[in-house]
């Protein structure tokens, strides 16, 4: 069969029923991503003729004869397609893992189609954004500035791999192939809890190519955690790679090894497995009832009450509550659900692994290549120096990738054949296998004085945290935030992590705060109603200031620092901006329109030990080259750190090179979560560019015997007083004499500081069908020092396009096995373009004491006061409460009846 791509003809026979982008790729066209391989996300987007196609679910036997344009095609880094540009300037990408697909896309659009872009875009995907930037880039709007030497902080400069992303040039994990490669494929459990009786492999091992079959006879029996800290004691060692007992539908039960994935998926099939099914429980307070099914065993030391299926229960109170309600004017008390949702990243979970020097080398899409390499050493008792983890970039993240859940596979399979192998997730299995959000249900009770005073603060938090308990514990001891929030002389904290026969959960953007987050503010809003009040000024009269102990679970001394007051002007921006807007019209007859608000405070880095290491060297070419481990996902690091670097060598950061997240050319780093990617490695930059600057500034003092204070950078060279020594001259004179510019420095996690948000929504519900329309979306944060005002923007937009979908579209559906029913894109439903509004956003002026820069991480704690603010928006408009997430039109439409006093718009 004949075919051209990008100009290029040749002739090539593809596999019967391949799809076109399986053979594009095959063809090393790696531009052309797999998002969903059911034509929902449009990241395989390539032109056939011209006209933009999902190459997915495109059969490779129909562009015979037709011109095909992969994203590699339309322009290259010295040669842009317009529309190119403009997705770098403006800049229209996080990840950049959607970005060559929403370039193919709308590179065709008419003048018309750039005016209706809810219609033009539908077609693709984007979990980053917030589509903002995109709109921009479709529009031409440009974003990008440059920054002067020793200016780059404060300026939104572009990231260091835009010309590679917006070109398709950039590597992600899957993005390459090594000859000999084998691929791995999983047969996951169809029970919720089963003992595995026997496994039959000899059907599966006459498949032609199989190689190999894995069961939980044929791998190590080390038990860990797929959960990803330094300090791997805070989550229970509860996993094994492979189990005889499984314990959700959907758990791993064979692996297979084969010549191709098709060959594999056909091995998996052939498995003949006997399970002796055993009683599952579904519910956390069903499984902490007396005669539940135990899920783990009574002798497993990680299991806090093995009998109640509890991993760990925190009481924790201060002050006395029961006073603190006897003297309250007004108590309000409700219950609050939030149930699991995906992250959702476009690029799912795969990890590649072969043996090079009698070494193991794992390329993998991972939050953290540094813990990754830990486990992986523990897992299969090697030394430290005979494992290497590294990342390309990563398509995205969201905390889903805070865990080793590809790594260990592949390592077992290169390790036992000596062959590169590919382990790479389904859609389907990144819904019903990786790790979702934990369910929560909050009870809160909190009790005030007339005059708006909290007198009483209490919660009880159910977790579900599934068949596994990685995360179980810290996204437990983390929703306390949610009560640290309000300054209360009586709290009470009582909080369950519950083991049940579903989907482990885990980290996700918020790390459990979103949840009681909902609760609590929904509770807050609640209150201001019962005492007649403005729930803003509620809130104000309550909320923690600058002074005041951050008590959530104890009063004993912390490690957070908390000198801004950026919470009250969060809430006095968006008090203005609602009253601003107040008078914009209502979509027309049969809308009921509502306002509503949150607040969250968020602290700047985990309090687990979170370390990181940078190296910045001045190398012979007079380029700086920056080594640091944290991964680029979408979240900016790779372009803040830059920044940071440049700004203190007074240079720009074209001067800058960047290595990261490479466990053989960087330094230890615990990973890009909880915003730590700024805020510790961050310092740990800023530390080392530091270091080197002043080596540099002392040897040319010398070299010119004009004293240190008289001496300073200036992009290539040092001005000495009255006299300017170039880069060159001076890497020279110290190479002579056998010195370096080097330095390498580390950072903590600690003291920590906080970011506080407001959220502000206007919407509009229809009071026959239940649908709910954004109608103005604003949210106020203290990101402190802006190292990069743009990508701060870009980051609050995608936080609240996601805390939307969460709230209102999207739906993980599970049946009465507790496995998933939806799980794909198309009917999980995260949100397109069409359903996200722009968001305002307000930037306090602040700063922070022991940022970088004075800066803040503003990479999660956006996310955390959208749902509560849509529910009191919602409740605004309708007059009925909503405790319980989503807030879909059915659920909605259910209820409206319930008010009496609803009002049409």
């Amino acid at each position: 069969m004949s075919y051209s791509v990008n100009g290029n003809r040749f002739d090539e026979e593809p596999a019967p029923g391949q799809c076109l982008r399986t053979f594009l790729r095959s063809l090393g066209h790696y531009g052309v991503k797999k998002g969903c391989d059911a034509g929902d996300c449009g990241a395989c987007t390539v032109w056939l003729d011209g006209s933009p196609v999902h190459s997915c679910i495109t059969p490779a036997f129909r562009a015979e004869g037709h011109e095909v344009t992969t994203i590699e095609g339309l322009g290259s880094p010295g040669r842009l397609h317009p529309m190119q540009r403009q997705f770098r300037d403006a800049p229209g990408f996080q990840c950049g893992f959607c970005t060559a697909g929403m370039i193919m896309t709308a590179a065709t659009f008419t003048e018309a189609q750039k005016a209706d872009l809810p219609r033009a875009l539908k077609g693709n995907l984007c979990r980053c954004t917030g589509y903002r930037g995109i709109e921009d880039a479709v529009k031409g709007v440009v974003g990008v500035e440059t920054a002067a030497p020793g200016k780059a902080v404060g300026t939104s400069v572009g990231a260091p791999a835009a010309n590679e992303v917006v070109t398709g040039r950039t590597e992600f994990t899957m993005d390459t192939h090594i000859e000999g490669m084998l691929h791995l494929k999983v047969l996951h459990s169809p029970h919720a809890h089963a003992r595995i009786v026997s496994i039959d492999k000899s059907a599966a091992l006459a498949v032609p190519g199989v190689h190999r079959v894995y069961t939980w006879e044929d791998v190590p029996h080390r038990r860990f955690t797929t959960a990803i800290h330094t300090d791997h004691l805070v989550d229970p060692d509860d996993t094994l790679i492979l189990d005889r007992t499984v314990r959700f539908v959907g758990q791993r039960v064979v692996a297979v090894l084969a010549d191709t994935p098709g060959a594999a998926e056909e091995g998996c099939r052939k498995v003949a497995v006997e399970y002796e099914v055993l009683p599952a429980v579904f519910d956390p307070e069903e499984a902490m009832a007396d005669g539940a099914p135990q899920i783990h065993g009574a002798e497993d030391p990680f299991v806090r009450d093995p009998v109640r299926n509890i991993l760990l229960e925190i009481h924790s109170h201060i002050g006395d509550v029961e006073a603190g309600f006897a003297g309250a004017d007004v108590i309000h008390e409700g219950t609050y659900s939030s149930p699991r949702v995906q992250h959702a990243h476009l690029e799912t979970h795969g990890s590649i692994a072969w043996m090079e020097d009698g070494r193991l080398n794992v390329r993998t899409s991972s939050q953290s290549p540094s813990i990754a390499k830990v486990k992986l050493t523990y897992l299969f008792a090697l030394r430290p120096d005979q494992v290497r983890v590294f990342c390309k970039r990563v398509g995205g993240g969201f905390g889903g990738k805070q865990e080793v859940i590809s790594e260990d596979l592949a390592a077992l399979a290169a390790l036992d054949t000596g062959r590169p192998v590919c382990f790479e997730y389904t859609r389907e299995e990144e819904f019903t296998t990786a790790s979702p959000r934990h369910p929560m249900t909050l009870t809160v009770r909190l009790g005030a004085k007339a005059d708006g005073t909290l007198t009483a603060v209490q919660v009880r938090n159910v977790s579900n945290t599934g068949a596994y308990g990685n995360h179980g514990g810290e996204t437990l001891f983390a929703g306390s935030a949610a009560v640290m929030l309000y300054r209360c002389p009586n709290k009470k904290y009582d909080a369950y992590s519950v083991y049940t026969n579903t989907v482990p959960s885990g980290a996700l953007r918020g790390y459990g705060m979103t949840q009681p987050a909902f609760a609590v503010e929904s509770a807050m809003h609640e209150l201001a109603i019962a005492l007649h009040m403005d729930p803003l000024e509620l809130r104000r009269r309550n909320i923690v200031r600058p002074g005041d102990p951050l008590v959530a679970m104890h009063d004993g001394p912390d490690d957070v620092v908390f000198t801004e007051d950026g919470l009250s002007k969060c809430i006095d921006l968006v008090d203005r901006a609602l009253a601003r807007t107040a008078d914009e019209p209502s979509p027309g007859p049969g809308w009921l329109v509502g306002t509503g608000s949150a607040s969250s405070l968020h602290e700047t880095a985990p309090p687990t030990e979170h370390i990181s290491e940078a190296w910045v060297t001045l190398g012979d070419d007079l380029i700086y080259e920056l080594a640091v481990g944290t991964v680029e996902f979408g979240e900016g690091t790779s372009t803040a750190h830059v920044q940071i670097a440049a700004n203190q060598l007074g240079t720009t950061p074209s001067r800058i090179r960047l290595v990261q997240s490479d466990t053989d050319r960087t330094g230890f780093d615990t990973g890009a979560f909880a915003s730590a990617g700024l805020f510790v490695s961050g310092n740990a930059v800023l530390r080392a560019a530091n270091a080197v600057r002043d080596r540099i500034l002392e040897f040319a003092a010398a070299h010119t015997g004009v004293h240190l204070v008289m001496c300073a950078m200036a992009d290539d060279a040092v001005v000495c007083g009255d006299r300017r020594v170039s880069l060159a001259e001076l890497v020279a004179l110290a190479r002579a004499r056998g010195i370096r510019f080097t330095a390498a420095r580390k950072a903590y996690g600690s003291p920590r500081s906080v970011v506080s948000n407001t959220q502000g929504f206007r919407v509009a519900v229809h009071r026959v069908t239940g649908e709910i329309r954004v109608l103005y979306s604003v949210q106020a944060t203290d990101a402190a020092v802006l190292i990069n005002p743009a990508q701060v923007r870009g980051q609050v937009e995608g936080g609240v396009a996601q805390g939307i979908g969460f709230t209102l579209t999207e739906n993980y559906h599970v049946d009465a096995n507790g496995a998933m029913v939806n799980p794909n894109f198309r009917n999980y439903r995260i949100p397109a373009y069409a359903d996200v509004p722009r968001t305002e956003v307000l930037l306090v002026d602040s700063g922070d004491s022991v940022g970088p820069m004075r800066a803040k991480g503003m990479a999660e704690c956006c996310i955390n006061p959208v749902a509560p603010a849509l529910a009191n928006a919602l409740h605004d408009a309708t007059g009925v409460r909503y405790r319980a997430l989503p807030l879909t039109p059915e659920r909605i439409y259910s209820r409206l009846g319930e008010s009496q006093s609803v009002q049409t718009a």
